[in-house]
């Protein structure tokens, strides 16, 4: 049987599961792609509209390098068009590794018997986001693991924690939190905390599998986590990160599960997600996993580039478990956010001297060890705009504003110039003389290129700046 989304497609209704393997199968299976069709879907990203499945599924199936090629260059001149030349930085912060969870790909996992447990108490927490500061970090996602210990009392209060910290200029303006799913009730105490988005994967949207490496614990209840950001809508917050864990199972299927999880959101609230993240399986403590679905590089920079023609207006997060040339390579496909000087043991920050690759202290294996600087520096060199901008948020373009602000005039308007804002921040209290130079030079070209529409008073803000004014933004 071929599906079609308007016939067949689950109703999606608030709080219910609305994954169908049958379904996603079908439109892979029946999907044909073809030179015309390919370059008439690519045209129809290019409008700012979200694919549908079948027009998903015909990029997934296309094996034709020529198309491939087009598919790669169609998501770079979307991405460019979109989020113009700037990439978002942050760093994740790990509050707690306490886990009840048996999931087959991660370190923290319960019958991990050589994992060091910890949870960070105030003073570490503090500790940690001081080290961040005096690096120049000003947006963090803070990570616990799945214990009755991580209550959402404890996340709010550890939340309000980051927020009281400053070290000379630094400050945090913007958390982010990466934790399990919680009730209604949950989601509004850690809301009001002032977080920004709240980001749980899937992992698999694959039932089978996700069986298979979710042993027990919570995690081991699909539908609980499927509907978990449901819940975080109902409870008023409206910025969410979905995502899936590649390696576990078809990432053809994966993809076109998550573009699935994209539709109910919409059709359900109105809204889509604000970050879709797409890590693949590194290497963990007491790792179990078969290679048999890991995917290829080819595949991996394939997979970004139609996960950014599927849903235009998404923000698409990179992180630090690729190598630095993979992120290098990829960065220009789709993505908007990575991650930089990224240590994901408790203390990693702040411990001076410590083992970075001590994977019975971590979740997993980092494979991109640059600092933050060794990031901004190469993002400059290569014609990037650092940005560690946290406007949208503080000034309410979130959830359903947000995407109706995501056309090439926003950039312009609002994340270009905002961009150039924290750069210059940075700039001024962190950077090397060399950086600094360089930054500047790079802000000024792009300013008289024209790619803000608010050229005097960008050139206002940045002579405050330089004179000692900082959290100017637009």
């Amino acid at each position: 049987m071929i599906y079609h989304p308007e016939q067949y497609a689950i109703k999606d209704e608030r709080m219910k599961p609305f994954i169908d393997c049958e379904e996603i199968h079908s439109f892979l299976k029946n999907a044909k792609p073809s030179k015309e069709r390919i370059r008439e879907i690519i045209a129809k990203s290019h409008a700012k509209n979200r694919l549908s499945l079948e027009e998903t599924a015909c990029l997934l199936n296309t094996e034709d390098a020529d198309l491939i090629e087009e598919i790669k260059q169609g998501a770079k001149s979307l991405k460019e068009e979109v989020y113009g030349e700037r990439i978002v930085l942050f760093a994740p912060l790990y509050i707690g590794n306490l886990c009840t969870n048996d999931c087959q790909y991660c370190g923290f996992r319960v019958t991990n018997k050589k994992q060091k447990r910890t949870t960070l108490d105030t003073e570490q927490i503090r500790n940690e986001v001081k080290a961040l500061q005096d690096t120049g970090h000003k947006r963090l996602i803070l990570v616990y693991g799945d214990h009755p210990k991580y209550t959402p009392e404890f996340i709010a209060d550890s939340v309000r924690e980051v927020y009281k910290v400053k070290s000379g200029k630094g400050e945090i303006r913007r958390v982010n939190i990466n934790a399990a799913p919680l009730s209604i009730e949950g989601f509004k105490t850690v809301k009001a905390s002032g977080i920004g988005t709240y980001q749980i994967f899937q992992e698999t949207y694959h039932p089978e599998t996700y069986s298979k490496v979710h042993l027990t614990g919570r995690k081991s209840d699909f539908e609980n986590r499927l509907t978990a950001l449901d819940r975080a809508q109902e409870a008023g917050i409206d910025d969410v990160g979905i995502g899936v864990l590649f390696g576990l199972y078809d990432w053809k299927y994966e993809v076109l599960a998550l573009v699935r999880h994209v539709n109910h959101f919409e059709a359900a609230y109105n809204v889509g997600p604000h970050t879709i993240s797409f890590p693949r399986i590194q290497n963990a403590s007491e790792l179990n996993i078969e290679n048999k679905y890991f995917v290829s590089d080819a595949d991996f920079i394939k997979l970004v580039a139609i996960l950014r023609l599927s849903v235009p207006y998404t923000g698409m997060i990179l992180t630090a478990r690729e190598p630095a040339a993979i992120r290098d390579e990829i960065m220009s496909f789709g993505v908007s956010q990575i991650d930089g000087g990224t240590n994901i043991q408790p203390e990693g920050y702040s411990s001076k001297g410590r083992d970075n690759q001590d994977l019975d202290s971590e979740q997993f294996e980092i494979m991109d060890t640059r600092s933050l600087a060794q990031i901004i520096n190469e993002l400059i060199e290569n014609d990037y705009l650092p940005s560690f901008c946290t406007a949208c948020y503080r000034l309410g373009r979130t959830g359903e504003h947000f995407m109706e602000f995501s056309v090439p005039g926003f950039i312009k308007r609002f994340c270009g110039p905002n961009a150039m804002l924290t750069l210059a921040e940075y700039l001024e209290d962190y950077a090397s003389p060399e950086v600094k130079e360089k930054g500047y030079k790079s802000i000024y070209k792009k300013i008289e290129n024209g790619i803000i529409a608010n050229k005097e008073a960008v050139l206002e803000r940045l002579d405050k700046i330089k004179n000692g004014e900082r959290d100017l933004y637009f």
